[in-house]
This record gives C-alpha cells, sequence and structure tokens, in this order.
C-alpha cells in the first residue's frame, strides 16, 4: 500500500498542499508561503511516513524538522503550522484506507495495527515540527533583540549613515518621521525592569516604541505620531512607578543622542526619591542644575553654607519654607497655606534666610541664586522634613 502511494507520490503533495491552502489562513499568503515551497514539504513529509511504513526501522524526522525551522523562519504561527500538518496527515491516512479498500488481503486486525503505528509516527513528526519551530523562533527572538538593540545603540551614540536610519526605522518599528522622545527610567532596586510591560501598553495605545536595556536604566525611544499619543504616552510611564524621565520633542532620529542627554537631565533633575515622571522642559533650571552638578554644588555653597551649618531641625525648617515659598510663586500666604502656619511665621521664617545668607530675596538676583542652590539642595536629598 506505501509502495503504491510513494509511486504517485507528486500528485500527492500537490493535493495535500491544494487541501492546506483552502483550510488553513496563513497558507493562503502567497508572500509567507508560495506554493511550489508547500508542495515541497508536503511531498517530503508524505515521503518520510510512507518510506517507514514500507521499511520499518528508526523514524527518521529530518523532513519534520526542516518543515519546522522553515516555517518559523517564514513567520507562519505554530498552531496554523501543526493544524496544516494534521490536514496532511488525515488526507494521507485517507488514501491508505482507500488502497485497503482495494485490496481483500488487508484484514481489519492489520488495517487497526497499522493505524496505530500510522498515527504514533505522526504524533512523533508532528512533534518534531514543533520542537523544531521553537528553537528556532527562539533563535530568530535573540538574534532579532541583539539587532534592535544594536541599531538602538547606533542611534543613541550617533554612529549612524542614511541607511542606518532608514534600517533603524524599518526595524524597530518606527515612523519614518517625528516627532518622537527618548525615557530613560530607574527602578527602585537593580534587579526590577523599571518599565516591564511599558512597551505592551504603549503598543496597545498605538503608541510605537523600542526599547534597550542599559547597566543601570532602561533607555526608550517612542514615537507620537497623533496629537493624543503624548498624554497616552505619559499615562502609561506614569504607571510603570520608576522614575522616568522625558526628553522634549524631535523630529529626526540623527537627534537621538542630544534627546538621550536631556532624557537623562530631567531624570537627574526630578524631585524626590520616589517614582515619577520628569520632563526636561517643564522645569528648565533643575535641568540646568542637573547638567552642571559641580558648578551648582559650589554655588549651593557660597550661597546656602551658613544656612546649611544649622542644627537639622532648624535647617529643615528654613529649607522646606524657601520651597514652598518658591512653589507658591514667592506669595508668604500661599506658601502658609500649604506648610499649615501663619503667614507671619513665613516671613519670619524668610526674614533668617536672608540675614544668614546676607541676601534679600526682594532682589530677583539674589533670589535665582537661591532657587538654584536650593535646587542643588533638594537634588543632593538634603531638604528633611521640620
Amino acid at each position: 500500500m506505501a509502495a503504491t502511494l510513494l509511486a504517485g507520490l507528486p500528485e500527492l503533495g500537490e493535493r495535500m498542499a491544494l487541501r492546506i491552502r483552502a483550510e488553513v489562513d496563513a497558507y493562503r499568503d502567497e508572500s509567507l508561503i508560495t506554493l511550489d515551497s508547500l508542495r515541497r514539504s508536503c511531498t517530503a513529509n508524505a515521503d518520510l511516513i510512507l518510506t517507514h511504513l514500507r521499511t520499518g526501522g528508526t523514524p527518521d524526522a529530518t523532513s519534520a524538522r526542516v518543515t519546522g525551522r522553515l516555517r518559523a523562519e517564514q513567520g507562519v504561527p505554530l498552531a496554523d503550522t501543526l493544524h496544516a500538518y494534521r490536514i496532511g496527515s488525515e488526507l494521507l491516512w485517507t488514501e491508505l484506507l482507500g488502497e485497503a479498500r482495494r485490496r481483500p488481503e488487508v484484514s481489519e486486525g492489520l488495517l487497526l495495527t497499522e493505524s496505530t503505528e500510522f498515527w504514533a509516527l505522526s504524533g512523533l513528526y508532528a512533534e518534531a515540527v514543533a520542537v523544531a519551530y521553537r528553537e528556532t523562533a527562539a533563535e530568530l527572538t535573540s538574534k532579532g533583540r541583539a539587532r534592535r538593540s544594536a541599531l538602538m545603540e547606533a542611534l543613541f551614540t550617533g554612529v549612524v549613515t542614511d541607511r542606518t536610519l532608514w534600517e533603524a526605522g524599518r526595524e524597530l518599528e518606527l515612523p519614518e518621521h517625528g516627532p518622537y522622545v527618548v525615557v530613560a527610567a530607574k527602578a527602585g532596586t537593580t534587579d526590577e525592569d523599571p518599565v516591564a510591560g511599558a512597551e505592551a501598553a504603549l503598543r496597545q495605545a498605538n503608541v510605537p516604541s523600542a526599547w534597550r536595556p542599559a547597566p543601570d536604566e532602561q533607555l526608550g525611544l517612542i514615537a507620537l505620531p497623533t496629537a493624543a499619543a503624548e498624554a497616552a504616552c505619559l499615562r502609561v510611564l506614569r504607571r510603570t512607578r520608576a522614575r522616568v524621565g522625558v526628553s522634549p520633542h524631535f523630529t529626526s532620529l540623527r537627534e537621538a543622542p542630544q534627546a538621550l542627554r536631556f532624557a537623562r537631565l530631567a531624570l537627574a533633575g526630578q524631585v524626590g526619591t520616589g517614582p515619577g515622571v520628569a520632563r526636561f522642559d517643564e522645569n528648565p533650571l533643575a535641568m540646568v542644575v542637573a547638567a552642571a552638578p559641580a558648578e551648582a554644588t559650589h554655588l549651593m555653597e557660597r550661597v546656602l553654607r551658613p544656612l546649611l551649618d544649622l542644627p537639622a531641625a532648624e535647617r529643615a525648617r528654613l529649607l522646606r519654607t524657601l520651597e514652598h515659598w518658591f512653589a507658591a510663586g514667592g506669595s508668604a500666604a500661599g506658601a502658609a497655606r500649604s506648610l499649615f502656619v501663619h503667614p507671619n511665621t513665613v516671613r519670619y521664617r524668610l526674614r533668617r534666610v536672608e540675614e544668614l545668607t546676607g541676601r534679600s530675596l526682594s532682589d530677583p538676583r539674589a533670589t535665582a541664586d537661591i532657587g538654584v542652590a536650593l535646587l542643588t539642595v533638594r537634588n543632593s536629598g538634603r531638604v528633611g522634613d521640620a
């Protein structure tokens, strides 16, 4: 029976290919699998089973493994690949049954025995298809991640050509033109992904993004194709509970290195130590302080050293009062409301600051100096509770 079917193998492979194409959606796409490729695969796998049924011996799963590797490389879903394999096996068994009916010498008992052998063999080869598919898919995923990481490294370091820019946009699935933003994120612990789930959430919100882990941070390149994309992006980033810095908008991927610097400055200048999202454009003065930490520290020492030398409790009260006063736009009454104290208490503390620093808070130049020095103190974590 097997020998008879082997004699008509090319026609059998053709019918298998057409049946699979008719019943499995993924196999109808000529750009994924050509009919000729499918025909060759069906013929090879039918040959594998029929030859084993005819000659016995140890099953050879070579063709099945080749099929699994090929379908993974072509991007055919594994479920569709196994569905197609089942359809081919069912057609082949139907052909064997038809041949058996034409042979009186084939008893029911013999047919039952051979059916068990056939389906065990089919299951063995289907498993070989699945294993080869998964191995190839894992290898392709690893290579894809490595390539994407390399492309992002090239963008962030500025080592790009026109071709690299085109390849990066295509491989990273980003639009050809901006606006884009770069984000830099840090988690509370070193073994934690600071933006776990962000890429999937952004994709669900129709916001394209690409991510690359760095030694102590996670870097992202995010496209903002619509007016609503930025708001969706910020919502996703805030849900991560990480510390995130966001660059200003930029229009060309060539600007990614500068945008990364801005994102890192926004991260470094973020208020407090807990999670949050800081945008570079929201507080330009804080970004300047973060960009020149040595110079800012020198200014802090010159402007606030007498205040910093006070006992901890008094130092904390005066620094917190200054922070609230700046946040209230220079209003003693506004600062008093947020501090839950009387406005005269705020005014007294501000006079104390003026006495210690020798600078008048009514002088814009002195106020600017104190504001920069206060940002530097805050970034150093020295502002305590009163």
